[in-house]
């Protein structure tokens, strides 16, 4: 599985000055330790369990489980007996174990330039508290599930730990998701609690969060599921009206939470958004902050207790409750955190994701607290106000370790090195990717002109459902290869297998799996453990299913090759063209609809749509927008379709199966179709390769 030695020929190797202070700086390193990871797990992660605290402490073997559906129902658990907070474990251990109190815990940089703050450990965990004591006040208890539809300020990391301290299960929905996909996520996770914000600004546009989140929680009280309390956070607005039930809440006072330790805002010249006030179910953030007490004594909770869900598009089109536990996601996180990114005491590090992803959760949130790292938090957008944005604020905080998105890249390269250039970046010591595979072109984009040749650039391959990375160069100890994932992580068994589910040895293609568990992986879909087991283990018995398609060279390194499901990833985000199809085939003009994937030079897919419109229909314009904002609202602005063809028909087998391989093809403008004896109709190819679109709608 490792190779004997480092292979020679096409890689790159990070500096000296790495290695010598680095946690693993060598591949001989790497490979001692994955052996013992794999051979001996219960022994490598207690020694690692070690550093965190526990109330009480595991019985029996650290990890158990079963893979194999013909063996029974599928489990995973880990330190089972043992009780923790995760909350305690990266804050008050950090303040008052490690003494940290007084670093920083994150710099905040907003969507304008100069609208920052900072926070220290202390700071956070003494906020966390007092929210923490808020929800209680609500009613909300250990087990009780809380959903947080907020944009990336600090209050969305004080919610979520909030939720962690009392047991609470948090279900964060990205802030770009529409009414319909948060009411969706709301019902499902059966939610008692919304916790969102007036709005935020993406760049120019402005973003009327409780807008969308009245309409959602509207849509809930329709579907017969009413919401009794809404939490929300004044972010835009600082001025609030004196009338109860007028369209603001209902006390005229400053934010303070953002007033500590936060320089002076700037003067915005954009309006602020009119906050629509529901008296019977709002409440103010600030409001309900005033006055309560900073401690509050965390809830001790079960390892396999459920510390959150969050939600992922499924090849069915209902998104999936993935659910992860409390100990075994802290372990996973913190470590793969620490070794992945070579994090050191010094350190400042930033992740550009949104904590509504799970990167966001893993990378920004939970494993970077678990190691008292210091990081940035940024609102804005790599774009915004100027192409140079993610550069100066690398120069700005003297940022070390830097984890970005393949998309975001590809996008900064349209503008050339000159907006990177004109930053020092002389602070950068490791590039990391996540989201998608990394093209080779983008990769050396950035191995060469944003690191310099001096960083190695750690391209990580996991998912939502891994909890953490699995397959990932260590930066001193990994030899790189443009685009590929390179080895597995610690405790991470890899396998490749063919169609019949045979395993396949040396350079070969098919499907990634592992064969064993490790301790952050997920637990179950939330309410619905049959579908669990059918999406990730029944196609092969024995294996963790990833979906996701591998190839293995010589040297035993693992390239990602894409889903091959019925998912796309655009510009890293995980989307499901049933759902999309779903959303189409909603308009009344609409009588079938097939979603299929067209490569795109910066988001990686992009969605192209065929429709087929009921008799009597004429295709337009006017319908094209129609569609377009149909699929907007139904699911958010990442789904908006790029391109939507007109498709008389479509092709399918004689059974009456869309052929979605031939409707690929066709949209890349490819003609070597392959094998279409199957199709019922084959002229219907030419007609749609005629009628193919060539620009967005």
């Amino acid at each position: 599985m490792i190779p004997d030695k480092a292979p020679r020929e096409d890689v790159y190797h990070a500096g000296g000055d790495l290695k010598k202070e680095a946690h693993i700086p060598s591949f001989e390193k790497y490979k001692e330790m994955y052996m013992k990871s794999i051979e001996n797990p219960d022994e490598f992660w207690g020694d690692i369990s070690k550093d965190f605290f526990w109330k009480t402490k595991h019985t029996g073997q650290f990890m158990d489980y079963n893979f194999d559906v013909t063996k029974g129902e599928i489990f995973v658990k880990c330190m089972e007996g043992a009780t923790t907070n995760i909350c305690y474990n990266v804050l008050d251990r950090n303040v008052h174990e490690k003494k940290l109190g007084d670093n920083i815990a994150f710099y905040w940089e907003g969507n304008e330039p100069g609208d920052e703050m900072t926070i220290t450990y202390r700071e956070l965990l003494q906020r966390v508290c007092k929210f923490a004591n808020v929800l209680k006040s609500q009613g909300v208890k250990k087990g009780d599930r809380v959903s947080i539809y907020m944009p990336m300020v600090v209050e969305l990391v004080v919610a979520m730990l909030a939720c962690a301290r009392i047991g609470a299960v948090h279900s964060i929905v990205f802030a770009g998701f529409s009414a319909e996909s948060l009411c969706e996520r709301i019902l499902d996770s059966q939610c008692s609690l919304l916790i969102t914000a007036d709005g935020f600004y993406r760049g120019d546009k402005l973003i009327n969060l409780k807008v969308i989140a009245d309409d959602a929680l509207q849509k809930c009280r329709d579907k017969g599921v009413p919401i009794k309390r809404c939490i929300i956070l004044k972010h835009l607005s600082k001025e609030e009206a004196a009338a109860p039930g007028s369209q603001s809440p209902p006390a005229k006072r400053p934010c303070p939470d953002l007033q500590e330790k936060q320089k002076e805002r700037v003067k915005r010249v954009r309006p602020v958004p009119q906050v629509p006030w529901n008296p019977d179910v709002d409440r103010c953030w600030h409001t309900l902050m005033d006055g309560v007490s900073d401690e509050c004594e965390p809830e001790w909770c079960n390892s396999e207790d459920p510390l959150f869900i969050l939600y992922t598009s499924g090849s069915t089109g209902k998104p999936k409750g993935v659910l992860h536990t409390v100990s075994g996601y802290m372990l996973y996180t913190a470590t793969t955190f620490k070794l992945v990114f070579d994090y050191q005491p010094s350190d400042v590090y930033w992740c550009t994701a949104d904590i509504g992803w799970i990167t966001g959760h893993s990378y920004i949130t939970y494993g970077p607290l678990a190691n008292g790292a210091t990081s940035v938090l940024f609102e804005g957008l790599p774009t915004y106000p100027e192409v140079s944005r993610m550069w100066e604020i690398v120069d700005k905080y003297r940022v070390t370790k830097f984890y970005t998105a393949p998309t975001a890249i590809r996008l900064l390269m349209k503008y050339g090195s000159e907006p990177v250039k004109k930053c020092k970046r002389d602070s950068l010591k490791v590039l990391g990717t996540v989201g998608e595979p990394i093209n080779p072109e983008a990769w050396q984009w950035y191995y060469t002109v944003v690191g310099e040749r001096r960083c190695p650039v750690v391209d990580t391959f996991w998912q939502t459902e891994t909890g953490g990375h699995v397959l990932t160069p260590l930066p001193a100890a990994t030899p790189m290869k443009p685009g590929s994932a390179t080895f597995p992580f610690f405790g991470v068994v890899p396998a490749i297998l063919n169609e019949s589910g045979e395993e396949l040895e040396g350079p070969s293609d098919g499907y990634l799996v592992f064969k064993q568990p490790w301790p952050g992986l997920m637990r179950t879909v939330y309410n619905n453990h049959p579908r669990f087991e059918t999406t990730y283990f029944k196609k092969f018995p024995g294996y963790y299913v990833t979906g996701d398609g591998c190839r293995r060279d010589k040297d035993g390194y693992y390239w990602i090759t894409g889903r091959i499901d019925d998912m796309l990833n655009v510009s890293g985000h995980l989307l499901s063209t049933a759902e999309v199809e779903s959303a189409l085939v909603e308009h009344e003009a609409v009588a079938e609809a097939a979603v299929v994937g067209r490569p795109h030079p910066v988001k990686g897919e992009s969605l192209y749509c065929f429709v087929t419109l009921n008799d009597g229909v004429n295709y337009s314009r006017t319908l094209e927008a129609e569609l377009k904002q149909q699929v907007r609202e139904k699911i958010g602005a990442i789904a908006t379709p790029d391109y939507i063809q007109n498709a008389p028909s479509l092709p399918k087998t004689r059974s009456g199966k869309i052929m979605r391989r031939v409707l690929r093809k066709i949209a890349s403008n490819e003609r070597d179709l392959g094998d279409v004896s199957t199709l019922a109709d084959s002229s219907v190819i030419e007609q749609l390769f005629q009628n193919r679109c060539c620009t967005t709608v």
